[in-house]
Formats: C-alpha cells, sequence, structure tokens
C-alpha cells in the first residue's frame, strides 16, 4: 500500500508539524519515503520548536508511534534503494589577513582538480547498521570551494546536499575531512530547523592530519545516555585530543597535555636569566598546557625560548581570533608609542630617568582625549606659521597616557587616608582585608628563621585613634581590619633588597572603622628580616601629626600600596584565576565530550584562557619580562605564587562566600540575602560580587539538577569524575592530597564545584584585572615597586630626606621608564576587546537543542544579569555608601556587567579572556 502524502500530512499535521521542509526529491511522484521501525531521518518541525529537543524529551517517541501507526508496505528492492536528499549549510570562517604561507597555499589550491580540491563531509547516524554493527553513514558530500563567489568574504556559507538512505534515523555526528592545502576554520553546518552543529573548530588539511575531523550536534548527553553507535565516536574524539606527552607540539596540533613552569627562564642568554621550575616539591605550582620546545643548551631541564622557527603552542582552537589578536596588535603598538621617548631617557644617565617633581608626572598624562578631525580642522583655520607649534603639540599628545578613569582632581603624589582606606574594600585588590582577630598579630613563619612571632604593634600607637573604645572593645565591636603581607614578603626580602633598584618591607596595616563605614588606617608596621633569630628589624608608623611624621607615613603609605600592587598581581591575579583555572580547562577537553552537559556549560568560560596564559609566559611573568621588572619582587615574583599556593591557596576557600568566611569579614546568617552578614557593611567588591555569585548559583542548581536529578548519576559519570579528578591528581599535583578538596558525590557537590570555576573565571577576574589601569595607571598613589627604604634619623640620607621630602618621595618611585612601561602593559591589560562576551551572554542559545527548561533558565539569568547592572548603579548613586559614592569618588563599577571596548573600569567576560 502506498503512503500518499496526503495521509502521512495528516498524521503530521495532528502533531502540529508540516511537510514544507521536504526535499523536491522526497515529494516527487506525490509519493513519501515509508518508514521502517527506525525514525526517519528528518521528520519537518517548524523552526521555532525544532524536533531534536533534547534526549531527555518525548517528542521524538511520539512522532514515531504516530508514523508507524500509518499504514504502509515496501518492497525489498525499493527498500535497497530508497535515498533522498538533504540540504546543509555550511559555514566556512575566513582569516581577515592571510600571511605569505596562505596565499602561496591558495595558489596551489587552484591548480588542482575539482575532485582532489574539497571538503568532504559524512553524516553518521545515531543508530546502529545491524549488518555491520557499526554507526550508519550517508554518502558522502563535497563543498566545492570553486563554486563560491567573492572568496575573500568574512564567513562564506555553502550549500551541500546530502545522500540518505530511508531508514537512516536520527543524525548523531559528521565527518570532515580538508582536501585543500590550506587549514580552515569550519564555523557551524546546519539542518534548517532540525539539526544544528556548531563547529567553531579549525579542521587540518588531510595532508596534516589524516583523520577525519568529528564533530558532534548541539545536544546533550551523559556518558550513559549516549546512543550506542555513537559511543566509540565519543571516546575516540576524546583520546585524540589527550595525545601521547611526547614530541614538539605543532601549532595545527589540537592536543591537550600538562607540564610544569619550566619555560620561564633562558639559561643559555646567562645566569641571569635562569628560572626554577615551578611545579614539584620546592615550587609547588598548577601545571601549564605542555608545548614540547626541545631543552636548553645548558640546562637540559629547562625549555627553550619561543623564537620564530618554534613558535609559543597552545591547542589549534585556542587561539585568539581575528577580532581579538588585532585589538591586541593595536594596543601594543600605542604602548610603544606611548613608551619611546621614557625609553630613550633610561638610555641616558640616570638623572634624565627620574621624575623631578609634580610637572613630571602630570605631562606623562594628556589634558584630554585627542580629537583628531576637530585637530585638523583647527590646523586649517591657522596661520601657517603657527602650524608647526600645533603640530608639534599634536605630535606630543599621541605619545602621553589617558588620565586614569578613578584619578580624581585632586592629584597629588600619595593617597589621602581615605582613599587609601576606601580602595582596600573598593578597589584593584579587595581581597586582602581582614578582621583583626588577635592583638599584636601573630605570624605563622618559624621564629628559629624569622624571630620573634609576635607583631611590633603596641595599644600605644593604635589607643588614640579608636574613638575611646579599648582594643579588645574595638575588636569584639569588628570595628579593627587588618592588611598582613608580612608573612608573603619577609622570606624574600634578603634576596629582594639585594637587587639593584629594589627595597621593600614586609608590611601590616591596621585599619579602624570608623561610624560612618569607612576605613580609616591607623598604624603601618615595617619589617625587615632579623640580623640573628632573637632580634628583629621592626618599625610601626602613626598617622602624622606634624610635617616631619606626615612625609614618613606618606612613604610607609607607598610601601604598603607596593606590597599590595604585588600580592594583588602574583597570588590573587595571576595564581588564584589564570593559574589555577587552567588545569581544569586543560582536563575539560581531555575528559568531557563536547556532548556532556558540563562541557557546554563551561565552554563559554574557557574561551582564551589558555592562549592568554602563554601569552604570559612568554611576555609577562619570564625571565626579564614585565611583571620582573615592573613589580618590587624582581626575579622573585613567580616564588612568592608559588608560596601562596603552598601554605594559603585551597580551592574549597575559592567561592566568595566561603572566602569572606575565611577572611573574618562576613559571618554565616541565614535571615540575610545570601546567608551572610558583612561586618563592613559599605564593602562595594563583596556586596556587588555576592548578587552575581547567587545568580551563578542558581542557573548551576537549575541546570545541574535536570541533568542529574538521582545521585547515582554523578557517581556513574565516568568522564564527570575523570574530569575533576585529572584537574586534582595532575593538574595540581602538588596539592592534590589535601584533605580540602571538595568531594563530588551528588548534584549539590557538583553545583558548588562549577559555581566556584564559573565565579573565579568571570565576576572574580574582572574584578581584578580591569581596573589595573583606573586604579594603577597613576603610580605616585600606587607605585607597583620601590626603590628605598624609609630613612630613620640614624641613616645617612635621613638629612637629604629632611631637607627634601618632596624629592625624596619621587626617587624612591619606579623611574619614568619603569613607569611608563608598567602603564603602558596594564593599559593593554585593563581593556575588552571589540569581541568581549559579558556574563549573562550566550551565542549559542539559538541554536541550543537542550531541553526548554534549561533555554528558560539561561533566559533568566540574563534576566538578572541586567537587574544586578541597574542595582549596582542605583547603589553607586546613594549618598549613603561612603565607599562608591561622594565628592571625587569613584564609583565602584568593576562589577557592572556589561562594558563597551577599551578601558572602561567595568565589565564582567564569561571567561579569562586577558
Amino acid at each position: 500500500m502506498e503512503v500518499t502524502k496526503e495521509i502521512l500530512g495528516a498524521s503530521f499535521m495532528l502533531n502540529r508539524y508540516s511537510l514544507s521542509s521536504l526535499t523536491p526529491n522526497v515529494q516527487q511522484k506525490n509519493k513519501l519515503l515509508p518508514c521502517s521501525s527506525s525514525s526517519p531521518f528528518f521528520l519537518p518541525c517548524p523552526s521555532s520548536s525544532p524536533f531534536f529537543l533534547s534526549p531527555h524529551g518525548r517528542k521524538e517517541v511520539q512522532l514515531r508511534k504516530m508514523v508507524r501507526a500509518v499504514p504502509m508496505a515496501v518492497h525489498e528492492e525499493e527498500k535497497s534503494i530508497a535515498m533522498f536528499e538533504v540540504t546543509a549549510l555550511v559555514t566556512v570562517k575566513n582569516s581577515k589577513k592571510l600571511g605569505m604561507k596562505d596565499l602561496m597555499l591558495n595558489w596551489f589550491d587552484s591548480f588542482k582538480n575539482a575532485v582532489d580540491r574539497s571538503v568532504v563531509l559524512q553524516l553518521v547516524s545515531t543508530e546502529v547498521d545491524p549488518e555491520t554493527l557499526k554507526p550508519k553513514l550517508s554518502k558522502e558530500a563535497v563543498l566545492d570551494w570553486s563554486k563560491k563567489e567573492k572568496l575573500e568574504a568574512e564567513r562564506l556559507t555553502f550549500k551541500v546536499e546530502f545522500n540518505v538512505d530511508y531508514s537512516f534515523g536520527k543524525p548523531g555526528a559528521i565527518f570532515v575531512s580538508n582536501k585543500y592545502e590550506r587549514e580552515l576554520f569550519l564555523e557551524s553546518i546546519v539542518f534548517e530547523g532540525l539539526v544544528h552543529f556548531t563547529c567553531n573548530s579549525w579542521v587540518q588539511p588531510a595532508g596534516v592530519n589524516k583523520e577525519k575531523r568529528i564533530f558532534f550536534p548541539n545536544m546533550a548527553y551523559l556518558p550513559c545516555q549516549t546512543p550506542v553507535a555513537l559511543k566509540e565516536l565519543r571516546e575516540k574524539e576524546l583520546k585524540e585530543l589527550r595525545g601521547d606527552g611526547n614530541g614538539l607540539r605543532l601549532l595545527s596540533d589540537r592536543i591537550y597535555e600538562y607540564d610544569m613552569y619550566h619555560d620561564l627562564g633562558n639559561p643559555d642568554k646567562g645566569p641571569e636569566y635562569a628560572r626554577p621550575t615551578l611545579g614539584g616539591e620546592k615550587n609547588p605550582h598548577p601545571r601549564r598546557c605542555r608545548t614540547g620546545r626541545p631543552p636548553t643548551n645548558t640546562n637540559i631541564y629547562a625549555e627553550s625560548p619561543v623564537n620564530k622557527l618554534i613558535p609559543m603552542y597552545v591547542p589549534r582552537d585556542e587561539a585568539l581570533e581575528d577580532t581579538k589578536r588585532e585589538d591586541f596588535s593595536v594596543a601594543k603598538l600605542k604602548g610603544l608609542l606611548r613608551n619611546v621617548i621614557p625609553s630613550l631617557k633610561a638610555t641616558l644617565p640616570m638623572e634624565n630617568d627620574v621624575f623631578k617633581g609634580f610637572s613630571d608626572v602630570k605631562n606623562t598624562y594628556r589634558n584630554k582625549p585627542l580629537e583628531m578631525k576637530s585637530q585638523k580642522q583647527r590646523l586649517n583655520n591657522l596661520p601657517f606659521p603657527k602650524v608647526f607649534s600645533k603640530l608639534q603639540e599634536s605630535m606630543e599628545e599621541l605619545f602621553k597616557f589617558d588620565p586614569p578613569k578613578n584619578l580624581s582632581g585632586d592629584t597629588s603624589c600619595s593617597l589621602r587616608d581615605d582613599e587609601f582606606g576606601r580602595q582596600a574594600v573598593a578597589g584593584i585588590n579587595p581581597l586582602s582585608i581582614e578582621k583583626l582577630k588577635v592583638f599584636p598579630p601573630v605570624s605563622k613563619l618559624d621564629p628559629a628563621v624569622y624571630g620573634p612571632p609576635e607583631s611590633a604593634l603596641r595599644k600605644e600607637h593604635i589607643l588614640g585613634h579608636l574613638n575611646g573604645l579599648s582594643i579588645q572593645e574595638a575588636i569584639d565591636a569588628n570595628q579593627l581590619f587588618l592588611q598582613d603581607y608580612h608573612d608573603a614578603y619577609l622570606p624574600f626580602l634578603d634576596r629582594i633588597n639585594a637587587l639593584d633598584g629594589r627595597k621593600a618591607y614586609a608590611t601590616r596595616t591596621l585599619f579602624f572603622l570608623t561610624p560612618i563605614g569607612t576605613l580609616k588606617p591607623i598604624a603601618i608596621e615595617l619589617s625587615l628580616p632579623p640580623a640573628d633569630s632573637n632580634c628583629s628589624s621592626r618599625r610601626v608608623l602613626s598617622p602624622p601629626v606634624d610635617a616631619t611624621t606626615n612625609w614618613l607615613w606618606q612613604l610607609g603609605k607607598a610601601h604598603v600600596c607596593s606590597n599590595d600592587a604585588g600580592v594583588h598581581q602574583l597570588v590573587h591575579h595571576w595564581l588564584r584565576t589564570h593559574a589555577c583555572m587552567e588545569p581544569f580547562i586543560i582536563s575539560a577537553h581531555r575528559q568531557l565530550s563536547v556532548m556532556h552537559p558540563v562541557f557546554k556549560l563551561l565552554d563559554p568560560h574557557m574561551r582564551y584562557t589558555l592562549e592568554i596564559n602563554a601569552m604570559a609566559r612568554e611576555y609577562l611573568i619570564n625571565a626579564g619580562g614585565v611583571i620582573e621588572s615592573s613589580f618590587t619582587p624582581g626575579k622573585y615574583c613567580m616564588e612568592i605564587s608559588c608560596a601562596a599556593y603552598r601554605d594559603w591557596w585551597r580551592f574549597d576557600m575559592e567561592g566568595l562566600p566561603a572566602d569572606l568566611m575565611r577572611r573574618g569579614v562576613a559571618l554565616p546568617d541565614l535571615t540575610l540575602p545570601h546567608g551572610l552578614r558583612l561586618l563592613i557593611e559599605d564593602y562595594p567588591y563583596a556586596n556587588d560580587g555576592l548578587l552575581i555569585w547567587s545568580a551563578i548559583n542558581s542557573l548551576i542548581q537549575t541546570y545541574v539538577n535536570y541533568y542529574y536529578p538521582e545521585a547515582r548519576l554523578v557517581q556513574e559519570d565516568i568522564e564527570l569524575l575523570a574530569w575533576y579528578n585529572e584537574s586534582i591528581n595532575v593538574g595540581h599535583a602538588d596539592c592534590c592530597q589535601a584533605t580540602w578538596w571538595p568531594k563530588l558525590s551528588n548534584a549539590d557537590d557538583l553545583t558548588r564545584i562549577l559555581t566556584t570555576l564559573i565565579w573565579l573565571t568571570s565576576a572574580q577576574h574582572a574584578a581584578l584585572n580591569f581596573g589595573q589601569y583606573p586604579y594603577g595607571g597613576y603610580v605616585p598613589t600606587r607605585p607597583p615597586l620601590m626603590r628605598r627604604l624609609i630613612p630613620e634619623d640614624h641613616d645617612p640620607e635621613y638629612a637629604d630626606f629632611v631637607a627634601d621630602p618632596h624629592g625624596y618621595f619621587l626617587l624612591s618611585l619606579p623611574t619614568l621608564s619603569q613607569a611608563t612601561e608598567f602603564m603602558a602593559v596594564i593599559d593593554i591589560l585593563s581593556a575588552h576587546s571589540r569581541d568581549e562576551e559579558y556574563i549573562g551572554q550566550r551565542h549559542d542559545l539559538a541554536t541550543w537543542s537542550g531541553d526548554p527548561i534549561i533555554l528558560e533558565a539561561f533566559y533568566k539569568f540574563s534576566i538578572e544579569i541586567k537587574k544586578i547592572e541597574k542595582e549596582i548603579e542605583r547603589r553607586n548613586s546613594d549618598p549613603s555608601l561612603r565607599n562608591r559614592c561622594g565628592a571625587g569618588i569613584a564609583p565602584y563599577e568593576l562589577l557592572i556587567p556589561s562594558s563597551g571596548p577599551g578601558v572602561t573600569g567595568r565589565g564582567v567576560p564569561n571567561s579569562i579572556s586577558v
């Protein structure tokens, strides 16, 4: 019995489906293809409600029953030849800038015949062929580049026809083979309204990689729910990404492996460029992505530096996209221009490379942003002799920096006390402030090496600054807080202070919480290593009472800011976000299939991070790099990071609520929003951060509970457990035995782990990164390094200090060239690129083949993020909040979710993208 279009069409209409998307081949001869017990390959559906919703959905089952209910009869000879065509739209992305190599490969491609010069695609079914016991395959289809006009367009979309057997079933994967000479970036493959493959991956020529690439559709499957036909392909794809741990990694590779940081030094260049390996017992550190570069000539344990022949490797799909790379290139050029004059001065005698007065500081900045069009218009109206002076003025402005956004009009060479305290809770490093629990503070360092553990702070130093309270009363009233950099710096001070042009103390700063909610600095302790174990060199500065103590106090605050800048960059920024996230990203690619729900959730939060970290190893944290040249610890910078990782870092304390409670600045209180009571009520970072933390947690809770309704599913998820265990045991091998690692046995455990990871990659990183230039671009108020200690009355230089305290202060700061190099770099690091993706945005939602429950959760999250943005803006205009609103006070905008491109001092990207 023949199945007519009308009968089958009427059946589909009962389920609100139409036949409009069937190809002409299927509709010809007024006949439809018969269905077997297998589901048909493409059953049409409106694009607004895709047929293949989810492995958890029921529409497929209902429709299959409906189709099988239609009477039909098929002759065996018809069944063997019954085929139909389906059309896919394949989108390929062009590189905006082709190099000479690419142009040559294009030239070679043009001489190949059509058979050799093509992209071959083949669909893979979710069903197994009962005869071969292998997945059912379509006929190979060809994408022919020669048939496309305007090949220089940024995106090219091709129509590709697939011939599919009537009993093919549902598409579960697609093979792609690139027979061109040049790699291509495959963006997507779409069967309109039905199945969407988001590829976003480079496909190498067959001559480079003979293995066919495998792509899976935008559907989420737990390993136990994977269709039988796809299980082997799922495992095969992961195996290819893991590599074998041997050999040099090529730029075309997609291999994710682990290694220690033995690539920061260059001993072949000289012993002063040798650096210890980060990772291992001596200098524990998270692992990084392995590159496999050969060892140096002088040290077989050190990896040779990057060069033109062997560039820095990251897996091919982790490389920056064109827009991001262009923005970096423009920013680097701008930074070079701005450092030209200071660099020239640095080649002259030292007296030409210092700030001689406040005017020298001021002259590094533009009076206002350049307006090139209006400048040109003004030049046209000027008499000829004045043109040259205006041109000179314009050129001078070109080499200057934009004034930092958070620089108030009241500029000077030091921070006011109120601003010094405000930045502890609303600055670029709001993660160091902690509640004072005991007085005097006590060190955890070995007293046999570092002297008595008790601080030199005494009650006479602070009693007059507590509004009439005793010290214990102030502690009990939660009004004493501490920034403690004593233990972080003291073990390194002998070596730091032996460096040329570097001087530092181990500092402690005590703050009093005033009745209006601001922090007032009331004492600064400055420590140097003891001459022997029975004594110590400690000094305490108190708020000034005269001109001399005022300048000593300003110098003390500058040294605290230098320490704060170092801990911010080396511990909170580099270690806690960049370095500690990398193992989780490497493991995700090695152990989680792209079909895994957790991979799909984490994917936008891993974007660009491996490439950014690789660039940091090449330019920032390497021997002689920007970090060493800009911060007080110099060549010992990364050893300070390692010490913090060994002695202080704990993954279970990386979530925002846990971190606040560890520092004692919050207490559990289930009667309040977020279940916390902040001891500093106007704590902008914590208040705004808790809004974002809670929104993330709510989204993750919905997501995880949907895919893991039973604890058994977590415990039996081999990919999930492998990802988490490898992240700990390999990626964080130096602390894998710690008992504080969270367990992973149910949905609540997974929710906490994922919330922490997404918090770190998004809001935490944004709060620590995008304010670097707005807060640190005015070097006198936040110097990244100091070049002089504070003189005491018996020191030879004390007379110079008394005679010219302002000059002494300026000579203690970085040199002009050091300052401008630092400013140029943090200006780049603080900028958003044009292709930034911000929290609350997911560009793949339109093609997500997940359940409506998941789509609704993401849309709710996006709406909540917009509400948070409005709430932060409201808080910033509330005059009762003195730490974010007032005369000359910069609003706290670092956790405002959205931003435009450039240095804006706001914006929370999904990932660590700079």
